[in-house]
């Protein structure tokens, strides 16, 4: 069996709670919980502005296969890039 390696400890952590849950034996949210899910999401996206951009061809084929790496959408990846420059918390990598 082959070790996995996680990227720090609270994806560990993370990953070991969910072994030994059996989720078929999860129940469906009520419609009440349901609701005040799709609430809450409207709430979080109300302060969200949309935003557009021209890019190179090349560039958008680049990000569209490092977002799928993250295993993100591409416009998600690009949100988060510019969240983590704009706050500092980019932190620049050389690729192999």
């Amino acid at each position: 069996m082959r070790k996995i390696k996680y990227l720090n400890k609270e994806e560990r952590d993370l990953i070991e709670s969910y072994k030994g849950v059996d989720p078929k034996k999860n129940k469906k949210p009520t419609r009440k919980v349901q609701d005040a899910f799709k609430k809450a999401a409207k709430e979080f996206v109300k302060n969200e502005m949309k935003m557009n951009i021209r890019i190179e061809p090349s560039e958008l084929k680049e990000i569209k296969k490092r977002a799928a790496i993250e295993g993100l959408k591409y416009q998600s990846f690009v949100k988060s890039v510019l969240h983590k420059y704009i706050t500092g918390q980019l932190v620049e990598r050389r690729h192999k």
